[in-house]
């Protein structure tokens, strides 16, 4: 599968915890990244993680493009919604995207957990159901 990483300034900590954690489940798959999350996880981690732009250059704007390209299976964008910052990433149109797409995604660290135990399972493999060979 190929996952996305975006995470706003305030969780790139917490997105890197992540990571860490589930470095095992994460190194099975494909993973790209906004700039600076990409690179915290990718030091913090050693996983190849593809480095898109940092997400106030653009680096958001390059991961949405890809998922309305049908390039991107899962989305873990890490949000502050209580303290957003001028320039982070505007997750709207993401999620939109998301939902166009049927691309799961989650915005916080219970539902990333839940969406990895599911992908450690097998149970993401949706793309079989809606487009059988």
């Amino acid at each position: 599968m190929n996952i996305a990483l975006i995470a706003h300034d305030a969780k790139k900590e917490l997105m890197t915890q992540f990571c860490i954690a589930y470095c095992g489940t994460l190194s099975k798959h494909d993973l790209c990244a906004t700039g600076t999350t990409g690179k915290l996880v990718a030091e913090a981690t050693g996983l190849d993680i593809d480095r898109f732009l940092a997400g106030y250059q653009g680096g958001e704007e390059q991961i949405a493009a890809r998922i309305a390209c049908n390039e991107i299976d899962l989305l873990l964008i890490f949000r502050d919604p209580l303290n957003p910052k001028p320039g982070e990433p505007n997750e709207a149109n993401l999620l939109r995207l998301c939902d166009v797409h049927n691309i799961p995604v989650a915005t916080n660290i219970a539902t990333a957990e839940a969406l990895i135990h599911a992908l450690e399972r097998g149970d993401l493999d949706w793309r079989d159901i809606v487009n059988p060979k």
